[in-house]
């Protein structure tokens, strides 16, 4: 079995998988070595791979997962292999979740035409065609919005998906829910449009922390793969392993 260990900019997800299959999934702010060893300890004769993928600085707890007895761990970075061709220019200063969710993709939709929107801490759009990654691009999240509204003003109050809202919003709490909400919903459905004009035996995937709260307000259609993700990093630590 495969442990899965994703550090993003705001949680961090721990994931065991049995081949393809996700057997179950933790999520927290923070998973230390003493909470792993509680948790996987029942496991720890399964467990024979691990994947370590993190958007910030690496921290100590690396090097405590390869101790915990798992006879391959692989730790993903900018020189970790890949099944598709990365035409990014930038390799590293691009994100490892970003790259797992485009290996998800290609995973998934084998020779597709991909639009993977991840909607987190921030909006990422990336482009899968066929064999090659395209490259993306990236906007502020739904909560970054809200923060950066009431941050960089001197009234406004901070907002949420919390609150209920119509639009035209008829108070400045409504407003605000509805700017950012609605302005990130036209945001993403004039993507999608545009995605869908241009590649034929197209896909669009969304996935991310905001995804279920989206997905129901927009007005494209698209695949919701909330483990999008973890199921990429299990794939690629898969591909890695398979060649070790």
């Amino acid at each position: 079995m495969n442990l899965i260990y994703d550090v993003g900019n705001t949680s961090t997800k721990v994931a065991v998988y049995d081949g393809n299959k996700k057997k179950f999934a933790l999520s927290a702010r923070e998973y230390r070595v003493e909470k792993l060893e509680e948790v996987f300890a029942p496991l720890m004769g399964d467990l024979k791979r691990a994947i370590i993928s993190t958007v910030r600085d690496t921290p100590d707890f690396v090097i405590d997962i390869a101790l915990l007895g798992i006879p391959y761990t692989l730790v993903f970075s900018q020189h970790t292999k890949l099944p598709f061709r990365n035409e990014y220019e930038t390799p590293a200063t691009l994100g490892s979740d970003r790259l797992a969710a485009v290996t998800g993709a290609y995973f998934l939709y084998p020779g597709r035409n991909v639009l993977i929107i991840d909607a987190g801490s921030a909006v990422t759009y990336d482009y899968l065609s066929g064999k090659s990654y395209k490259g993306g691009n990236i906007s502020p999240g739904l909560n970054m919005r809200f923060k950066a509204l009431h941050h960089f003003t001197g009234r406004l109050p901070l907002g949420s998906t919390l609150q209920k809202y119509s639009s035209p919003g008829k108070s400045t709490m409504e407003a605000i829910s509805a700017g950012v909400t609605d302005g990130l919903i036209f945001e993403i459905d004039s993507y999608i449009r545009s995605f869908r004009a241009e590649k034929t035996d197209s896909t669009v995937i969304l996935t991310g922390g905001d995804s279920a709260y989206l997905r129901e307000r927009l007005y494209c259609e698209v695949d919701h793969q909330p483990d999008l993700v973890l199921d990429g990093l299990n794939h690629i630590l898969e591909y890695n392993a398979n060649q070790a």
